[in-house]
């Protein structure tokens, strides 16, 4: 998209849940590889505009500022850019709040001053996809992602993980979150600590998550079959929640609370739960509107006395950020 005659550009990015990481141990030469979901909403929007002058205004408007000086450096930009931030993502709530800012004020700018980068070279100019390419493919093109991990050694090692599959989010699917205002999960420094901290993966495990996703979860999904493929995801969940469970306070869950309210999501039948990346916020994956407005009007009544959980039930993305010249 040639914006470099328009005045600025609204960008709406959706959030995406990281449903976890397939091999934590690397023992074939790439580590992590990743599977998540793009959501409809909640959502990053930010207006950027030229200016004679910087400006950066709204929630989290240090980190986009952060972000429009990093890519104006990065690529030799002259201009000045004025940033209003209408709407920004829980920041360290597993939403990707961090990556969809950068890379929605990183293309804005990039594409204002001429350079037709792909979010993914945005993503490489900004530092971001270091473990996952989830966040920057959610941006791309929405969907249900699947990436490939990060190469330990050779030319790719600097590289964000490459994109091995991409199947739309099934339409019947709707995803059930649970929010937890009063915590916040493990980012920076302190995740990077906590990541060095934890046990071996044992490269048995690992192969066991790896066969499941690629004959079970994945010919599920393409199948819509919300109950195949959900077994799988609640499958890994337990098993990665374990690994992390004494980086989280020793469960599964970063919130207990949210753990009692997926325990009640389960014991209704439904197999697709867990946590998106170090937490708060936990899913479960739903097939049919009404089931899953069914499920949260009970899950409001039930917890009420939990102010500090909200529950939303959303469809999947699957087109990606929306870029709109002004």
């Amino acid at each position: 998209m040639d914006l470099r005659n328009a005045a600025g550009v609204k960008v709406r990015a959706p959030a995406r849940l990281h449903l976890g990481f397939l091999d934590l141990g690397g023992s074939l030469g790439r580590r992590f590889g990743s599977l998540g979901i793009a959501l409809e909403r909640p959502a990053t929007e930010v207006t950027v505009r030229r200016s004679t002058t910087d400006a950066a205004e709204g929630p989290d408007s240090d980190r986009a500022a952060r972000a429009r000086d990093l890519v104006r450096d990065k690529l030799g930009i002259d201009g000045r850019f004025a940033i209003d931030v209408d709407a920004a993502l829980p920041a360290h709530g597993g939403l990707g709040s961090g990556t969809q800012l950068a890379l929605a004020v990183g293309v804005a700018v990039a594409r204002l001053s001429g350079h037709d980068l792909s979010p993914r070279a945005v993503a490489t100019v900004l530092g971001r996809g270091r473990r996952s390419a989830i966040g920057m493919e959610a941006f791309a093109a929405g969907g249900v992602i699947l990436d490939g991990g990060k190469a330990l050694a050779g030319p790719e090692a600097s590289a964000p993980p490459p994109l091995l599959s991409r199947f739309p989010v099934p339409e019947s699917w709707r995803i059930l979150l649970v929010f937890d205002a009063a915590r916040e999960g493990l980012s920076g420094p302190q995740e990077t600590a906590a990541m060095a901290t934890l046990p071996p993966f044992p490269a048995e495990q690992a192969a066991h998550l790896c066969h499941r996703m690629l004959l079970q979860a994945l010919p599920a999904l393409a199948a819509a079959d919300a109950d195949g493929f959900g077994s799988v995801i609640g499958h890994w969940q337990r098993v990665l929640g374990d690994h992390y469970a004494a980086a989280q306070g020793g469960g599964r869950f970063l919130s207990p609370q949210v753990a009692e309210a997926i325990a009640a999501i389960e014991a209704e039948g439904i197999p697709g739960v867990g946590q998106s990346s170090w937490g708060p916020t936990g899913f479960a994956i739903v097939d049919g509107e009404e089931t899953a407005a069914r499920l949260a009007a009970t899950l409001r009544r039930r917890f009420a006395s939990f102010t500090n959980l909200s529950f939303d039930c959303v469809r999947g993305n699957n087109q990606g950020a929306d870029i709109i010249a002004l």
